[in-house]
C-alpha cells in the first residue's frame, strides 16, 4: 500500500516537472515580450528592459529560476498588469474556475449517475437506446460549439439567460452547462458499462435470489464495485474539465483563470502564464492523488498488494 502511494507522489513529481518544462519552452519559443511592451524603443532601451525582467540570462538560467521561485509560490510579477505578483492574479480567479468546474462536474455526475443505472437495467429498451444515442452525440460536440449554441438560444433568441459574466446565479447556468454537455456523455457510458459488468455477476445474482429488492441489489451490491471505474475516469474528467473551462471563460466571458491564461498568451505576459499553468497542474495532480487513495479504499486487491 505505501509502495503503490509512493509510485503516485513519483509520478506526480514528474508530471508537474514536465508540465513546467514545456510550457516554459512553448512561452520562450513563441516570441519577445519586450516588443510587445516597447514595440517603437530603440534597442538599447529593450536591453534594459530584458535585463530588468530577467529576460536576458540564458533560458536553461531562467528556467532554474523558475523552477526555485514555483516552490515558494512566487512566479514573478506580471508584465502587463500593472507589475502586480502573477500569483495574486491567479490565486484571485481561481475560486471563480474552481466553481465552475465542481459546479459542472457535480450536474453531470448528477445525470450520468441515475440515466447509466437504469440504462443498464433495462438494456436494449428505448430508454437505453436513447442514452446510448445522447452519449455518441454530446461527445462529437466541441465545448465551444456548444457554449455559442447555448448563448444564440438561451441568451439572443430566447432572452433567457445573460451572455456573459459570474455577477449572478443565472449567469452560472450556461457555463456550466456547456461543460456539463462536454462530460456527461462520457461518466454515463463508464457507469452503464460497469453496470453491465456488475449485474450479471454470482453475488448479484444470489442477492436477487434471496429475495432482496432490486433497489437494495443495485445501490448496495451492484453500485459499489461498478464504481471503481467512475472513480478513476471521474479524477481524469476533472483535469479535462479545468482544460475545458479555459474555453468556457473566454467564451462566456467568465473572470476565471482560463480567460486570464488566455489574455496572458496573447500579450507573452510569461509570468502569469506560468503561474496559471503550474497552479492548474498542481490541481489536477492533487485530485488525481486523491482519486488513487480513495481507489485503493475501495479496491481490496491493491491494498493486500
Amino acid at each position: 500500500m505505501s509502495a503503490f502511494l509512493v509510485r503516485r507522489l513519483v509520478r506526480l513529481a514528474v508530471v508537474i516537472t514536465g508540465v513546467s518544462l514545456v510550457t516554459f519552452a512553448i512561452l520562450h519559443a513563441s516570441g519577445d515580450p519586450v516588443s510587445l511592451i516597447m514595440p517603437e524603443a530603440p534597442e538599447a532601451d529593450r536591453a534594459v528592459l530584458r535585463r530588468t525582467l530577467g529576460l536576458h540570462d540564458p533560458l536553461p538560467v531562467q528556467f532554474a529560476r523558475f523552477v526555485g521561485n514555483a516552490v515558494t509560490g512566487n512566479f514573478g510579477k506580471s508584465f502587463f498588469h500593472h507589475g502586480q505578483s502573477a500569483s495574486a492574479l491567479v490565486l484571485e480567479r481561481m475560486p471563480t474556475t474552481l466553481m465552475l468546474t465542481v459546479f459542472s462536474m457535480g450536474v453531470a455526475l448528477a445525470i450520468a449517475l441515475p440515466v447509466g443505472i437504469y440504462s443498464a437495467v433495462r438494456r436494449g429498451r428505448a430508454v437505453d437506446q436513447l442514452a446510448t444515442g445522447t452519449v455518441f452525440l454530446g461527445q462529437s460536440m466541441p465545448v465551444f460549439w456548444t457554449g455559442i449554441m447555448l448563448i444564440l438560444l438561451f441568451s439572443v433568441q430566447w432572452r433567457l439567460l445573460p451572455v456573459s459574466g459570474w455577477e449572478s446565479w443565472a449567469a452560472v447556468i450556461l457555463p456550466t452547462a456547456t461543460l456539463s454537455t462536454f462530460t456527461a456523455p462520457l461518466l454515463l457510458r463508464i457507469v452503464r458499462s460497469s453496470m453491465l459488468d456488475v449485474i450479471g455477476l454470482d453475488y448479484v445474482r444470489t442477492a436477487r435470489a434471496k429475495g432482496v429488492s432490486e433497489w437494495l441489489v443495485i445501490c448496495r451490491h451492484a453500485l459499489k464495485n461498478a464504481a471503481l471505474p467512475l472513480v478513476t475516469v471521474t479524477g481524469l474528467q476533472f483535469g479535462l474539465l479545468l482544460g475545458g473551462a479555459v474555453i468556457t471563460e473566454t467564451v462566456f466571458a467568465v473572470p476565471g483563470v482560463g480567460r486570464l491564461i488566455v489574455g496572458a498568451i496573447r500579450q507573452l505576459d510569461f509570468p502569469v502564464v506560468q503561474a496559471g499553468v503550474f497552479m492548474l497542474a498542481m490541481i489536477v495532480v492533487s485530485v488525481n492523488f486523491l482519486v488513487d487513495v480513495l481507489y485503493l479504499y475501495l479496491n481490496p486487491q491493491i491494498r493486500v498488494r
